[in-house]
């Protein structure tokens, strides 16, 4: 057969695939072998061809998930037809020996179409049932929206090999449950893949509100987070077809609204510490850097186990990273752990050269305890309490992780209430006494109201928050219709042990979300608090004279194979604005797919960023920022920005 007519039989076996997907072959570990199809999903039938770039060579060929090897099925030569859900896998042999890399295709069966304006994560795990706490195999499929829509018999832009399994301690209970996805490649290993806009990686996790009826209690606190410095993980919401059966997906696999969530860990796009390897056993090397969280009656084996009088040392302190942790390693962390609890603990606890300012990142833990006591979540301090250590820096506080059950969600342990401290809160045995003893000296305390009094006057403004929730809320209305059809809880007074309101729309629980927020600030404005006895109002912002302007500077703050992540500080000039416009103009192609704290148009190689409602009134001198995730080619020189008032 020529050349020309095997390009013709290829075009022609496409065709005949009908509803299989067209456009841009997904990503996919294909090696040496090709496909005349890309992975994606098919109703029907669809017929698939196999080739290599391997001269000479036979193909073999598995459809149950495994390797092929030198008995499996030769490739006949002519077109297969799928039927069902398939992970197609196959290898080129020489002389019987497996010659040049395998390669795996995807091919999903459905038995419908459906059309969304969110992202989809399609995942469809060979009829193995739904997922347990271990991974079972899986293909994931994740479909990006174009012009503000997407379907399942789109291009995915995403489709890899994967395993998947249940996560979370009282959520994983729900019908509506939070998985944990790992992409992998041929060779079961970790495949790095960009979805949605994030940087590549192969761990993510999906996390689906279902007691957290506002849907987006999770996404404001990460957000607030983000803008006030935090480490925090990205996200991105999505809508999620798990199919557990061995039929093709259906309407009823459908399981609502998702976000998609980048797992906490040490890497160079997420929390981009020291690398620990499992000979760093001595200094400087072993005192950095490391994850550690609390996860009260759930923390997992390496922990670290405090020593002294009871009353007092801390527990369930888990080591998320360095995974493994090595005996030198560990017990390096304990000794350290120990002297910071003991310093606490000691009457040297306030010394300016000694004392816990010499050991922790003091604003970073100011801003968990603002976000902490504003969200009232209702296991604060106690459990997904992240810190962090890089080789040589203190003890952060973050990153941030588990905000499902706040703003009078919860009530387990009273956190529907807008007054109190939820730092006070007691559970034998303790996680902790840590933050009890920071606010207890007056220097802190005053950090904290300092802190939360700018803060409400910009970031924390109740007009801020208002507008931040309806930034958030918008994008879901046609999603939220479909995820209470799917799961009709609203009026469910109690989901699982948890208390939360029964309001029976969606758009009134949203406001008791907003409602409750903006009760519980005013109460954190109060002299029993924070506020120094009156509630802080927005700075005033002077009427800006003809010619008054901004500047804008464009910050490069992460870049990998495609795609970078970068920050626009704006900052007024010598009279206050109320308002303001970024120009960014780009040479090398990129493509901006995403940003935060600003609302964007693009026109060509232009990208306009105008202000949202919370940040646009800035006084003289004064600043804000937001963020853009974007596409790259080989080269991403920063734009040309300019930046005007109004």
């Amino acid at each position: 057969m020529t050349s020309r007519m095997a390009r013709i039989l290829t075009m022609l076996l496409v065709l005949l695939a009908g509803a299989a997907v067209t456009g841009e072959p997904a990503r996919a570990d294909t090696g040496d072998i090709t496909f005349s199809v890309p992975s994606g999903t098919f109703q029907g039938s669809l017929t698939v061809s196999l080739g290599t770039t391997i001269g000479g060579a036979e193909i073999r060929y598995t459809t149950d998930g495994r390797p092929p090897t030198a008995t499996s099925t030769v490739y006949p030569g002519r077109a297969l037809t799928l039927t069902a859900t398939t992970q197609l896998r196959a290898q080129a042999f020489t002389g019987g020996a497996a010659t040049g890399a395998p390669g795996t295709a995807l091919y999903v069966a459905r038995s419908f179409d459906a059309q969304h304006d969110l992202p989809l994560v399609l995942i469809d795990d060979y009829g193995r049932g739904k997922p347990g706490r271990d991974y079972v195999d899986a293909a994931a499929m994740v479909f990006d929206t174009t012009n503000g829509r997407t379907a399942l018999s789109a291009a995915p832009a995403v489709a890899s090999r994967a395993g998947i399994h249940l996560r979370g301690q009282s959520s994983a209970s729900f019908e509506k449950a939070p998985y944990r996805l790992e992409l992998r490649d041929d060779a079961d290993k970790d495949a790095d893949h960009e979805l949605l806009g994030m940087p590549a990686d192969s761990d993510w996790v999906l996390r689906g509100p279902f007691s957290d009826k506002s849907l987006i209690r999770e996404a404001l606190v990460y957000d607030l987070g983000r803008e006030m410095g935090m480490a925090v993980p990205r996200y991105r919401f999505v809508e999620l077809y798990l199919n557990v059966d061995a039929g093709p997906v259906a309407a009823a696999d459908y399981q609502g609204v998702y976000m998609l969530v980048e797992t906490i860990k040490n890497s160079k796009n997420r929390l981009d510490l020291k690398q620990l390897d499992e000979k760093d056993t001595t200094l400087p090397k072993i005192a950095g850097g490391y994850i550690f969280k609390f996860e009260w009656m759930a923390a997992q084996e390496p922990t670290l186990t405090c020593t002294g009088a009871a009353a007092t040392c801390w527990n369930y302190l888990e080591v998320e990273d360095p995974s493994p942790l090595n005996a030198e390693q560990k017990a390096w962390l304990t000794r350290y752990v120990q002297q910071f609890h003991d310093m606490l603990h000691s009457s040297g606890r306030t010394d300016p050269q000694t004392g816990y300012r010499s050991w922790i990142d003091v604003p970073s833990w100011v801003d968990l305890m603002i976000l902490n006591e504003l969200s009232r979540e209702m296991d604060s301090y106690l459990r997904s309490t992240y810190f962090y250590k890089d080789r040589e820096g203190p003890i952060v506080a973050g990153p941030l992780w588990d905000y499902d059950l706040t703003f009078g969600t919860g009530g387990y342990f009273g956190n529907e209430q807008t007054a109190g401290w939820q730092y006070q809160q007691t559970r034998t045995p303790q996680a902790n006494d840590w933050f009890q003893i920071l606010v207890a000296d007056p220097a802190f305390q005053q950090d904290l109201k300092a802190r939360w009094q700018s803060l409400r006057r910009g970031l924390l403004s109740d007009a801020s928050l208002t507008a931040r929730v309806d930034a958030l809320a918008t994008p879901l209305t046609a999603a939220a219709q479909r995820n209470f059809q799917r799961w009709p809880n609203l009026s469910t007074r109690m989901i699982g042990p948890f208390i939360t309101d029964t309001s029976p729309t969606w758009a009134g629980q949203v406001q008791v979300m907003r409602t409750w927020m903006t009760r519980r600030a005013a109460w954190l404005d109060g002299t029993t608090a924070w506020g120094g006895g009156s509630t802080p109002g927005p700075d005033p912002t002077p009427t800006p004279p003809a010619g008054a302007g901004c500047t804008a500077a464009y910050t490069l703050t992460g870049q990998w194979s495609g795609g970078f992540q970068a920050e626009v500080k704006v900052t007024a000039g010598p009279a206050g604005i109320g308002g303001w416009t970024v120009t960014m103009t780009y040479a090398d192609g990129q493509r901006v797919t995403q940003a935060w704290n600003a609302v964007l148009s693009t026109a060509g190689t232009t990208v306009t960023a105008r202000n949202e409602t919370y940040n646009g009134a800035l006084g003289a001198g004064a600043s804000t920022t937001f963020g853009v995730l974007g596409a790259a080619g080989s080269t991403n020189q920063p734009p040309v920005v300019t930046c005007a008032a109004g």
